[in-house]
């Protein structure tokens, strides 16, 4: 069974929502329909001629891309243009073109998280946050004789979570009191006879996005035909997402051993290097794209150095003279994204009973030569 467009793009943005995104920000369909059965799938970082090409001969009908191909308004769509004629194939070869920016970069275990893993650095954090998820505390009153199984399935909806912790909760036992009306059907006590039952207050937390899930969990596991329960927003912060990465080396090398782990790790043939080859680098920051902006953020949370593309001239003499050393591998060490997004992409897929296939692009796209 071949998986519908609309399918494959849930799974997508299942895995890097939109709504992590930064303003603005290019993604999402930007060619062609996602209503139709989806033959197989192409993973690349940007859209270029050869990579249409490569969509043809392969017989697949949707690319998945990191770099968008429509940037601003279109003023026109000639196809006497390069641009107008790369639309034009795609549209004549029912090729529709999918974008995952910067919702990429944000998501846990996406583009940044993946460049802090090959750079070896342990326990990343966002270099900058963007947005945290809004906790909730979900409190539900149940009899002491359905405690554990209510609890249990609220648990397994993925509340509870603490940090580094799982399966937190609060229980605390009383007394309920209540009065089935006439038309009540009680699962305790009679109708129009005041009950008093041992119950147990279950207190947790959880996040925003599993709302709906917990509370369908609990009232699926409730013996009570109206079971009483709360659910508010709190203060703490949850889970921070955002762009970059920066953590502690896992074991701290020289610029220049860094340097080298980032040209094989990128699989980039030459990296442009700010800073003293033998300076000893512990901690290190990285950044899909463009960073040169990000510099002070690397500053501020004590980075020896910033790993990231398209440093220009005068940042670079910022930098150098704030004492922060840079690793600039360029901008298509991104590519790193085809493999790992086509290797989760088709394993959701599989795992969906999809027969739908998913494969990572092989042109080069780098526009620079390294001579």
């Amino acid at each position: 069974m071949l998986a519908k467009g609309q399918t494959v793009i849930q799974l997508m943005e299942k895995f890097a929502p939109k709504s992590l995104a930064v303003e603005n920000d290019k993604i999402g369909l930007q060619l062609g329909t996602l209503n139709k059965e989806i033959t197989k799938v192409l993973v690349a970082l940007d859209v270029t001629p050869e990579v249409v090409d490569e969509a043809i001969a392969l017989g697949a009908n949707l690319i998945v891309a990191h770099h968008a191909i429509i940037f601003r308004p279109l003023a026109h769509l000639r196809t006497d243009t390069p641009t107008g004629a790369l639309y034009e194939k795609l549209i004549k070869h029912d090729i529709a073109v999918y974008i995952s920016h910067t919702n990429l970069d944000v998501a846990e275990g996406g583009m940044n998280d993946w460049m802090a893993n090959l750079v070896g650095i342990v326990d990343p954090k966002p270099l900058e946050e963007l947005q945290s998820e809004q906790l909730y505390k979900l409190v539900v009153y149940v009899p002491k004789s359905h405690h554990q199984g209510v609890l249990d399935a609220i648990l397994a909806a993925g509340a509870g979570d603490i940090g580094n912790y799982s399966h937190c909760s609060f229980n605390t036992e009383g007394t309920g009191t209540f009065l089935p009306g006439d038309q009540a059907n009680p699962h305790v006590g009679s109708v129009g006879k005041l009950e008093r039952v041992e119950e147990v207050r279950i207190e947790t937390v959880l996040p925003e996005n599993l709302r709906s899930k917990a509370v369908q969990a609990m009232l699926k596991a409730h013996p009570y035909e109206e079971a009483a329960y709360d659910l508010y927003a709190l203060e703490q912060k949850g889970k921070a997402y955002g762009l970059g990465r920066i953590g502690k080396l896992a074991e701290p090398k020289t610029l220049a051993e860094l340097t080298e782990v980032v040209k094989k790790g990128f699989d980039v043939p030459a990296a442009r290097v700010v800073g003293d080859p033998e300076r000893l680098v512990k901690k290190a920051a990285v950044l899909g794209g463009s960073g040169s902006r990000y510099i002070h953020h690397a500053i501020r949370q004590g980075a020896d150095v910033l790993i990231t593309g398209d440093i220009d001239y005068h940042t670079a003499h910022d930098a150098l003279m704030a004492g922060l050393a840079i690793i600039d591998p360029g901008h298509n060490s991104e590519k790193i994204m085809k493999r790992e997004v086509a290797d989760l992409l088709g394993k959701m897929l599989s795992e969906n009973g999809s027969e739908t296939t998913v494969h990572a692009s092989e042109p080069n796209t780098e526009p620079f030569r390294f001579v």
